[in-house]
């Protein structure tokens, strides 16, 4: 397994671990595993990307609303999608 396998697959088991707390939170619609952004370019670092329907200043959130950086070691990126909703 090459270096960036091993980060998606810790990435992986880190979403699994995290993903109903992170779901729990206000405007989160989604979570994935992705390339991490910052300062909007690609770092190329594997991370778990939290979709909010809406991005909002951390100063506007209370501690347990706000999304963690990082967890377990894994780099964590929140990028506003928008409304999700299926369409059936």
């Amino acid at each position: 397994m090459r270096t960036s396998d091993d980060a998606t697959e810790r990435a992986r088991r880190v979403r699994s671990d995290h993903e109903a707390d992170l779901l729990s939170k206000p405007n989160v619609v989604g979570v994935g595993i992705g390339l991490v952004r910052r300062g909007g370019k690609t770092t190329g670092e594997v991370g778990i990307i939290v979709m909010v329907a809406k991005k909002v200043a951390r100063i506007q959130l209370t501690e347990t609303e706000r999304v963690p950086g990082e967890i377990d070691g894994v780099r964590v990126d929140v990028q506003e999608v928008g409304e999700v909703r299926a369409d059936v």
